[in-house]
């Protein structure tokens, strides 16, 4: 039995996979993920590949009185496919299989109208396909998907899954030219098992899923760098996006990596809006698991100004305003790098950060400033007020009914939506000449009253 959780989630499970498909990159692959778990898995690979994403549609078919007990599946063409010998053994009521494959192919409709809109599926014929899900027990929606995607004559058809029960990889191995999987079993009792979080994926992610990596696609998907600070390597992200506004340079706290989910979420947003970003790790892996070294706040910010000197090396022929974004610690970082960097820093925006682990340097920040907290994080408030009145030109703004890492519904959105539109506001040629310090509320409408 395995004793634990092999992946974190499947974002980690899609990273890891992607990497173990790398020999694909250069045969212009289509991802094609089952929604919709499978999806969060297509992402990461597709970002991986830099290749483009799209959906396959299937839906088991599940035996009479057992909905679970999978006895074949239907997919886009709409024609069922059935394990006749599991159906003959078992002496399955015909007329109730029938009646059920009806009802998937409504709901296989149905599902590519929501997910997919009008948009027209990638072309499929000659293409290499990589066909990903979270993981494969008895393999029946496969099955039905490779049924479907033969027609549509494809160079190859490569299974992917982080993993699966090994008899259903042996039958895989028949019907597709390659199958990975990171793990494989004889006891796959349940995908979910071998994920620490295995949350239910809604519509509304796989949608937006989609748009980001048509979004990247369309304007330059993200490239993995390294950073050099002595004998150290240090590993990034940047998306460099067509007629970009600024680079914003991200600097994470309390041990987390380029990685980080809530960061990537904001770096999105930026590019749809026209800035370039550079997430990296101002830690190494064996750094980021000693407390020493997570609030070491000068390291971070010599990591900070390093990734700084390399961003502006890598666009000196069409140098772009800089800007940090600081998470926890790393707006301390961030804050202290400002002071120090040789290199001008327009403005910095702090997500429920530390700002007082940078006390000592907070008047020689000549760059804008904004804090963003949330509304019921009580004590990074308090440090935030205290380090706002040595900030030179500061702005507190509180996310209502928010906590430190704005988990909450909506909250990351907000932190999003106010951080564009500062760095908006602050770029060079737009900002204001009042340097007047303020606080503000968020739009939920805070009270202060404490």
């Amino acid at each position: 039995m395995r004793p634990f959780a092999v992946f974190k989630n499947r974002e980690d499970a899609g990273r890891r996979l992607g990497e173990s498909l790398l020999r694909f990159k250069n045969q212009n692959p289509l991802i094609l993920a089952i929604p919709r778990g499978g999806v969060p898995i297509g992402y990461e690979v597709a970002k991986i590949l830099k290749a483009p994403l799209d959906l396959i549609m299937v839906k088991k078919i599940g035996a009479p009185l057992n909905p679970e007990f999978a006895i074949g599946a239907v997919s886009e063409d709409s024609k069922p496919l059935l394990n006749h010998a599991v159906i003959q053994t078992y002496h399955f009521n015909r007329h109730e299989i029938e009646k059920t494959a009806q009802q998937k192919i409504a709901e296989v409709r149905e599902q590519i109208q929501k997910l997919r809109g009008n948009k027209k599926p990638e072309l499929i014929e000659k293409r290499v396909i990589i066909l990903v899900d979270d993981g494969i027990a008895t393999g029946a929606t496969l099955f039905a998907a490779i049924q479907f995607l033969r027609t549509k004559k494809p160079a190859k058809i490569i299974v992917a899954a982080p993993v699966a029960a090994r008899d259903t990889v042996y039958e895989l191995q028949a019907m597709a030219d390659d199958v990975v999987c990171l793990e494989t079993t004889d006891d796959l009792i349940a995908v979910g098992m071998w994920y620490e979080f295995f949350n239910q994926v809604s519509d509304q992610e796989v949608i937006q899923q989609l748009k980001e990596i048509h979004f990247l696609k369309s304007h330059g998907l993200s490239d993995e760098i390294t950073i050099k600070d002595g004998m150290i390597t240090l590993s990034g992200i940047l998306t460099p996006v067509e007629n970009a506004k600024a680079l914003v340079i991200f600097a994470h706290g309390s041990g987390s990596s380029r990685h980080s989910p809530r960061n990537q979420y904001v770096a999105r947003e930026l590019n749809k809006r026209h800035f370039s970003t550079l997430l990296f790790d101002l830690l190494t892996d064996e750094e980021a698991s000693e407390r020493r070294y997570v609030f070491d706040i000068e390291l971070l910010a010599q990591r900070l100004m390093k990734a700084t000197d390399w961003a502006v090396d890598h666009f000196k022929k069409t140098p772009l305003p800089i800007a940090y974004f600081g998470a926890s610690t790393g707006a301390g970082a961030a804050l202290i790098a400002a002071a120090k960097t040789r290199h001008p820093i327009y403005t910095v925006v702090s997500r429920g950060g530390r700002p007082d682990l940078a006390m000592d340097y907070l008047e020689q920040v000549e760059a804008p400033t904004l804090l963003i907290v949330g509304g019921n994080d009580f004590e990074v408030i308090k440090l935030n007020e205290l380090a706002k009145k040595k900030l030179g030109s500061c702005k507190l703004v509180l996310v209502a009914n928010a906590t430190h890492v704005f988990e909450e519904p909506g909250a990351l959105e907000e932190v999003a939506e106010l951080a564009m539109d500062w760095l908006e506001e602050q770029l060079p040629h737009k900002a204001k000449q009042s340097k007047k310090s303020h606080i503000s509320h968020s739009s939920r409408k805070l009270d202060l009253g404490r």
